[in-house]
């Protein structure tokens, strides 16, 4: 069901062209693409109560429970592909400030895409590009965000039950709207403010490289010290040691 109603409410405080509300959807992701393919306009925002098959990265899947968190995507369509490399990182620069005024800790980043409370995954961000003549046609940029903490998730944690969803998204469309709008490589300030909230660095790891995480390059790359040189990593999933122990 599209909650009209809420939906145009949210849309005229935030300025968008168009908001599509849904009380369940099987992803925001899918529901953007198909939206976006008819011809929806860059800043048009999709967002459900609940997601019966969200999506993550490498193929992952799971089940976002009602009420618990707010789980968007955003369309934008960029002129170039400069900066599609990093924007996943320079989503969570531009959040992580956001959410800190709304969570009782600072938030901490991931690579490559995530944000954390203390060592508990707090969000996500996927972005999927859609392609034409080697170019850009338009993005889907998926966050989700915990409000509450998920129960099937022992890793996760969620702000808290005083955090209001409109409240939150009013303060975090605009601000992963200036992040999609930027281009180019991350500057020595965006990689400076990165490694202040880094929750890796200085850690072991055993994914996507085995040795200690140094950080991050201007490309986004993971930088991982594996004795005799370093590995620079642009994909894959950075599992620390102690995870891989656990297994």
């Amino acid at each position: 069901m599209l909650l009209i109603d809420a939906s145009e409410r949210l849309r005229e405080r935030l300025g968008l062209p168009r908001i599509a509300w849904f009380d369940a959807v099987g992803s925001t992701l899918d529901v953007a693409h198909e939206m976006a393919e008819a011809g929806a306009p860059a800043g048009t925002l999709v967002l459900a109560d609940t997601q019966t098959a969200g999506r993550g990265r490498m193929g992952r899947t799971w089940r976002s429970e009602p009420g618990a968190g707010a789980w968007i995507t955003l369309i934008e369509r960029p002129s170039d592909a400069s900066g599609l490399d990093v924007l996943s990182l320079r989503i969570g620069l531009a959040l992580a400030p956001v959410l800190d005024a709304f969570a009782p800790s600072p938030v901490r980043l991931k690579w490559p895409n995530d944000l954390y409370l203390e060592r508990r995954k707090l969000a996500g961000i996927l972005v999927e590009a859609r392609w034409r003549d080697g170019a850009p046609e338009w993005l889907a940029i998926g966050v989700g965000i915990n409000l509450r903490t998920p129960s099937n998730e022992p890793i996760a944690v969620g702000l808290g039950g005083h955090v209001e969803r409109e409240a939150l998204l009013e303060q975090v469309v605009p601000a992963i709207r200036a992040a999609a709008a930027q281009r180019g490589a991350l500057t020595a300030a965006e990689r400076e403010a990165f490694a202040a909230r880094d929750l890796a660095v200085g850690r072991r790891c055993i994914e996507p490289a085995r040795g200690t995480v140094l950080g991050i390059d201007a490309s986004g790359g993971l930088v991982v010290d594996i004795g005799s040189e370093t590995a620079v990593s642009r994909s894959g999933s950075l599992v620390f040691e102690e995870e891989g122990r656990g297994k």
